[in-house]
């Protein structure tokens, strides 16, 4: 670990959300609120409540992001600036998460399907600014029913769920994730010819891209449109796992010898330089035409000890491999993209290393955490990293720490200990940032 002392928590965050928020208001209980000075009549006064559940709102100075975390028999959710446990919510066995897309919710993949967690923290628009709310985080008791719930996809406000068990795709406007939008009639539904390990990307335009495949194989990805036609196809694409989306909504697949590209209704395969070059994770930017992607090279491989990251270029449809310094290896959850389309990542040499995604080099390596090995099992607390607002979230399970790293500095500004081992991380900004 680091032997300099690091700033206290609260303070950097608080700079961070000031400088975003045009509001320097005291905290005061948002029931108390009746106007808000220079706005007009009509506009309706913020909810004094935080969900249809009827539970108390505080009216904040800025946003409050969370930050949430699995243990073994639970979620809890973390107040971001403070690491202070704001909830410790009950679930059995291993249990997943992703952000909903709303800025306040989170999905937990759990028993039953994706249940839906408020992480007590959101924003509502108010003229020419907002107002920033919090209240305790709790289970909604929302629950998107699947029989292994996948992967969760958030892109252009709309949140789409995968059931590995049915093949069965669910998806919805993202404001609409705190109730129960297939019951409300507000989603769009579509199942796969056959169940498998798949996920799903809706686009703007109404196009649904999805990948193919049975129990035994993934093959490639088809796209359809509104009322689900089929309108593109490729099969090409061996062990299909993983999404993006990246610059001109440009949606990226991974395969087990490189990615598919998909722009409009084209589809373009990207190859890996080696026969058997997996990328099966990738982390894109909507702002950025490049995308970060792990890599694996050796097949045969119990646990691929890579050394190298991918960078797609998305508008050449070129791949380029970048080595970690010292030869340190990674997991595929020790990776994340910064506000400015940095690629991050954690290495086992405990060290955060940041990837200019332009230039395909490594520019720093920060120390966060100690060392540590890839486990064979990948459900195994292992340390993550979780990127929201210029922040690299980093845990230690092995220390039941969670750190803060500023990503253009480098800077290790907040550490916190908690109270059991982490495990999966994601977090929230609680407020709507697409």
């Amino acid at each position: 670990m680091l032997a300099s002392p690091r700033p206290q928590p609260p303070t950097r965050l608080e700079e961070r959300t000031v400088r975003r928020s045009p509001l320097l208001a005291l905290p005061l209980t948002a029931a108390l609120l009746t106007s808000c000075g220079g706005s007009s009549a009509e506009e309706p006064a913020a909810p004094a409540t935080s969900s249809a559940t009827e539970r108390p709102a505080t009216e904040v100075a800025a946003a409050a992001p969370r930050v949430a975390v699995t243990y073994d028999g639970g979620v809890q959710v973390l107040d971001a600036a403070t690491f202070e446990v704001l909830a410790d919510l009950p679930f059995d066995g291993f249990t997943r998460l992703n952000p909903a897309g709303d800025g306040r919710h989170v999905v937990v993949s759990a028993t039953g399907g994706f249940h839906v967690v408020d992480a007590g923290a959101w924003s509502e628009p108010h003229g020419d600014h907002a107002h920033h709310y919090t209240g305790e985080p709790h289970d909604t008791g929302v629950v998107y029913g699947a029989e292994e719930p996948g992967h969760v996809v958030r892109h252009a406000g709309r949140t789409t769920l995968f059931d590995d068990g049915t093949g069965h795709v669910v998806s919805f406007d993202s404001e609409h994730v705190g109730h129960d939008a297939v019951a409300e009639g507000e989603a769009r539904e579509h199942t796969t010819p056959a169940a498998h390990h798949g996920v799903a990307v809706e686009r703007s335009d109404g196009t649904l891209v999805v990948t193919e495949g049975t129990e035994e194989a993934r093959t490639g990805i088809r796209i359809l449109d509104a009322q689900d036609r089929e309108i593109a196809a490729n099969d090409q694409c061996p062990n299909t796992h993983g999404e993006t989306v990246a610059a001109d909504e440009t949606v990226v697949i991974g395969c087990s010898d490189g990615v598919l590209v998909v722009k409009g209704t084209e589809i373009t395969k990207v190859q890996s330089p080696d026969a058997y070059g997996r990328i099966g994770n990738q982390w894109g930017t909507e702002e950025s035409p490049i995308v970060l992607g792990d890599y694996k090279s050796n097949p045969d491989a119990e646990i691929d000890l890579t050394t190298r990251v991918s960078l797609i270029d998305t508008t050449t449809a070129s791949m380029r491999l970048v080595e970690l310094p010292g030869g340190t290896s990674y997991w595929y959850r020790s990776l994340g993209r910064g506000e400015n389309g940095e690629g991050v990542v954690l290495g086992t040499d405990g060290q955060l290393h940041l990837v200019d995604t332009v230039a395909g080099t490594v520019t720093r390596s920060t120390p966060v955490v100690d060392p540590w090995e890839v486990q064979e099992d990948w459900q195994a607390p292992q340390p993550q990293v979780f990127t929201m607002d210029g922040t690299a979230y980093v845990t230690e399970p092995a220390t039941k720490e969670i750190h803060a790293v500023d990503i253009e500095t480098g800077e290790v500004y907040a550490s916190g200990t908690l109270t059991v081992q982490p495990n999966e991380l994601t977090g929230v900004p609680g407020e709507v940032t697409e």
